[in-house]
């Protein structure tokens, strides 16, 4: 197998997901000529055409509402937005006609789009280039959300998403597009499936994206105080792998969910909320989060060092349900 950048692999994803269905087309801010805003676009313009590699005006709102009304009328469109915050400016498209057309028109339309957008911190991005948004679009019902972690992941998850009829918000982390892997395009994903990225009997650390990488850290590190800590990669937050988390929580009886979010009302508060619904009396120790600061992300270099998940925060949690909670 080949291995490739986290970008290129997302780059392989389009281009194949576009060889294979002449339907499937690209849109947003500089994905034509420039080849997207962190190059994940790059060729397809020369490969595909201007028909069906769209550079647009700044303006997601308009962006978004044209593919959703190109997914209504046949296309596949896959749009770019260049900073997940910038959604907030294609809320009403996304929320009120993308996630809500198959069930508003009583099956007659459906919406099949991908929304293509990175999130998260750590490259001094500041406040408004650097959020993780994610538990909003989760909340949606009609919308997938999913957040792949690695190359593989995000080839197959892209190919699933395009494939998918109806809306899915593909996020990706800023952090994750130089990390390399093997990727076999032959490798399939099914939306709303776990991995386990890490096994173990202790504790269960429940995460997504890129904080994947800072548990498994983490669980190293356990590992020298024989604390062996099992890594569930959900891959997908909308509709999550319920069962597989539950699953090893029986096996281990303590929880860490891990996200970058900030840690109030996150995807951290409906997964242990879950997991205390449902599988209670498994637990022997308090469902522990670890999540943001509640405060916008911080531009200076030093702060935002401060302000990012760390394997040690992790760590420092694992510990405390180790010890039977706070």
């Amino acid at each position: 197998m080949a291995e490739i950048r986290y970008m290129e692999a997302i780059n392989r994803a389009l281009q194949d997901g576009m060889a294979a269905d002449e339907n499937v087309i690209v849109m947003g801010e500089d994905v034509a000529r420039a080849g997207g805003s962190f190059k994940a676009t790059r060729g397809l313009l020369d490969k595909f055409g201007a028909r069906r590699v769209i550079d647009t005006p700044i303006a997601e709102s308009t962006i978004v509402s044209a593919a959703v009304g190109a997914a209504m009328t046949g296309l596949k469109p896959v749009v770019e937005i260049m900073f997940m915050d910038f959604i907030t400016l294609a809320m009403d498209a996304m929320v009120n006609q993308a996630a809500k057309a198959r069930f508003m028109f009583g099956g007659q339309f459906n919406v099949p789009m991908v929304l293509r957008t990175p999130h998260g911190g750590g490259l001094n991005a500041g406040p408004q280039h650097s959020q993780c948004l994610e538990a909003w679009f989760a909340h949606v019902p009609g919308l997938k959300v999913v957040c792949p972690s690695n190359p593989q992941d995000a080839y197959s998850l892209l190919r699933a998403a395009i494939s998918d009829p109806d809306p899915v918000v593909f996020i990706e982390h800023k952090a994750l597009y130089g990390k390399r892997g093997e990727v076999d395009t032959a490798i399939g994903a099914q939306i709303g499936k776990a991995r386990i990225a890490r096994p173990g009997r202790d504790v269960t650390i429940v995460t997504y994206g890129n904080t994947v990488h800072a548990s498994l850290q983490a669980a190293a590190q356990l590992a020298g105080e024989n604390i062996e800590v099992e890594v569930i990669d959900l891959r997908s937050l909308q509709p999550w792998d319920e069962q597989a988390v539950y699953e090893s929580v029986s096996r281990t009886h303590r929880v860490v969910v891990v996200h970058e979010a900030v840690k109030s009302f996150g995807s951290g508060a409906e997964i242990a909320a879950s997991i205390t619904e449902n599988v209670f009396y498994e637990l022997d120790a308090p469902v522990m989060r670890v999540g943001s600061p509640f405060m916008p992300v911080p531009f200076a270099t030093s702060l935002e060092a401060q302000y990012v998940i760390k394997p040690a925060d992790i760590a420092d949690a694992v510990r405390v349900t180790m010890a039977g909670g706070r």
